[in-house]
């Protein structure tokens, strides 16, 4: 099947095909740019707006120029760091200057943002102005850079927006036309609105791998952090857990603290060999359950098991932070102590701001649950072996609590959809532990009207390529449930929905997240029911196959498989998404 075959199949399968063929005929295609959004690069022109500076800011992810520098860091990864200083440089920004933003800077494959989201609010619990840079963005790019908790304003994120587009728009060409791509723009951006914010402290995320990363140009971080490590982005980071913790281990530096939670032997040993090699002390963080021996029960306002390692480190780069903050004449424990294995750090007695910190901290998108009347999101951006594995437990257990308070029959949906490289066959057969009645696959497209907002547009993977992606799962799943019925597998969890006839299909797939929401949720969602929530009418089929959802009490529906479905999701279920996160 060819991809344009893929779409054709798909849309008509859910799409009336009136409305389709007139869809088609005005060629307005769900997640390609729309006729109110140029995505040509727009001069610095006064009284431009935040969708304006957003729409420039998109075309750093396709502009030729970005694309080449792909490529070749690709082939030369060692040329990234390289690159970012002379982007830094133009922009009117030194390296040395970011010494001065007294930074944690924080690596890892699943539990980094929980890590530096947990670290920033006891930091900011104690008084200082915090800065706070992570990827990817939900709803709206500014929540990458976030003073004090919040995403910084639109305002504030056009105005440093256009100081920094306009440097390095007036020096191209005196560097053969090269600007930053996409997520190089935004960390300059963040390291540019810190300073002129003039916060305290800043946690930084790193956004893919660490040695090679752009927020590695950071010559003199206050402390870093390494979280759980596995396999992810393997075309860059390499394909075992030794080559992903070397890279994860750059981000050391001489004289530095740095911890990391408990991993596989194997990245340990690489981890303490990097560590020995850059002369950075390196401790394991301990478990979390050694804090609590003097104070008693810590609570976590994030939830899932797997949110205790990364309070671990948390409080060990806090507490780190607040000692050279508060006795800078002390010299830190920075002898790296010649031993076979890492030195364990010593668990200490949480103050009652770090306490505090912890259970109030939110983040959006990660073990997050939403109750809409009948309806219960249960939202993760799980998108790794391991982490599904994390989300599925965690989405078993509370849903399963859920529903010894429903009087009558539960419906559990699953709306999947994963981007890039990832296992999806894998991650889908540790889905099916669940058993759900229906699974619905849709690309990460908000919605197919025009009003889609800037923020949430791709430009660097087609629709023909996602949908098909979508067709692909949806194939996958169905293998799932056809061994699992071989096995004597049960399909439905107990007490559910009557079983559905095995002829009649429990696989669905949408052309965006709205249609897929409403179709799920059946008119029961008031926030999906909103005249501005126009989604394309459906086939009467499709309808038909939602009966056991219009009987069912209560709905339960995870979405999961990546963080861009999420931030999509949310977009529709929080109006007020960028107050919300």
């Amino acid at each position: 099947m060819t991809a344009q075959h893929a779409i054709m199949v798909c849309l008509s399968c859910v799409w009336k095909p009136s409305v389709f063929a007139a869809r088609l005929r005005k060629r307005v295609w769900p997640g390609f740019s729309v006729p109110h959004y140029s995505t040509k690069t727009a001069p610095h022109i006064p009284g431009m707006d935040y969708q304006d500076a957003v729409c420039t800011l998109n075309t750093l992810q396709t502009n030729a120029s970005a694309l080449e520098q792909v490529r070749r860091d690709r082939s030369r990864p060692e040329l990234q760091l390289q690159a970012m200083r002379g982007f830094l440089e133009r922009a009117g920004l030194t390296v040395k200057e970011l010494d001065h933003l007294n930074i944690i800077h924080v690596t890892g494959t699943k539990g980094k943002g929980s890590t530096c989201a947990f670290t920033e609010h006891i930091l900011r619990g104690y008084g200082f102005r915090t800065g706070f840079y992570s990827s990817p963005h939900l709803v709206e790019v500014r929540e990458r850079i976030r003073i004090n908790g919040q995403p910084i304003g639109k305002d504030l994120f056009t105005k440093y927006f256009w100081q920094i587009y306009g440097r390095l728009d007036e020096t191209k060409e005196a560097h053969d036309g090269t600007m930053p791509a996409y997520f190089r723009f935004l960390t300059i951006l963040a390291f540019h609105v810190f300073l002129q914010e003039k916060v305290d402290l800043a946690v930084i995320e790193v956004g893919i791998g660490g040695a090679y990363d752009c927020t590695n140009i950071i010559r003199r971080p206050w402390v870093c952090g390494i979280s759980s490590l596995g396999i992810d982005h393997t075309q860059i980071l390499g394909d075992t857990i030794e080559k992903i913790a070397w890279q994860k281990g750059g981000i050391f530096k001489p004289g530095v603290p740095a911890f990391t939670v408990k991993q596989p032997v194997e990245a340990m040993e690489v981890l303490r060999g990097r560590a020995k090699e850059i002369s950075c002390p390196l401790w394991v963080c301990p478990d979390f359950e050694d804090y609590q021996a003097n104070c008693g029960p810590l609570k976590l306002g994030l939830a899932g098991q797997h949110q205790r390692s990364n309070a671990s480190l948390a409080l060990q780069l806090s507490h780190t932070w607040l000692q050279r903050r508060c006795l800078p004449e002390e010299k830190f424990l920075s002898a790296v102590v010649e031993t076979s294995s890492i030195p364990a750090a010593t668990p200490f007695t949480p103050s009652p701001v770090m306490k505090k910190g912890l259970a109030d901290t939110e983040w959006p998108g990660r073990n997050q649950t939403i109750r809409h009347g009948a309806v219960t999101y249960f939202l993760d951006g799980a998108h790794t072996m391991r982490s599904m594995q994390a989300c599925v437990s965690w989405f078993r257990e509370t849903a399963a609590q859920r529903e010894l308070n429903t009087s009558g029959p539960v419906a559990r949906i699953l709306l999947f959809n994963a981007t890039g490289e990832r296992d999806c066959a894998a991650m889908l057969k540790v889905l099916a532990q669940c058993h759900f009645d229906f699974a619905v696959f849709c690309p990460n497209i908000t919605e197919t009207t025009t009003s889609a907002n800037a923020d949430q547009q791709n430009f660097n993977v087609s629709v023909e390529h996602m949908l098909t992606r979508c067709l692909e799962n949806e194939r996958s799943w169905r293998l799932h449930q056809s061994t699992g019925k071989a096995s004597g597998t049960p399909l439905l969890i107990e007490d559910g929905l009557p079983l559905v006839p095995e002829e009649k299909e429990t696989t669905l797939v949408f052309p965006c997240i709205l249609s897929a929401l409403q179709w799920i949720t059946q008119g029961r969602d008031a926030a999906l029911s909103h005249p501005s929530k126009n989604a394309m009418p459906l086939k009467a089929s499709v309808m038909a196959k939602a009966a056991p959802l219009c009987d069912a009490a209560e709905i339960h529906v995870l979405i999961t498989g990546s963080l861009h479905l999420v931030g999509g999701a949310l977009k529709h279920l929080v109006p007020e998404s960028s107050k919300y996160i």
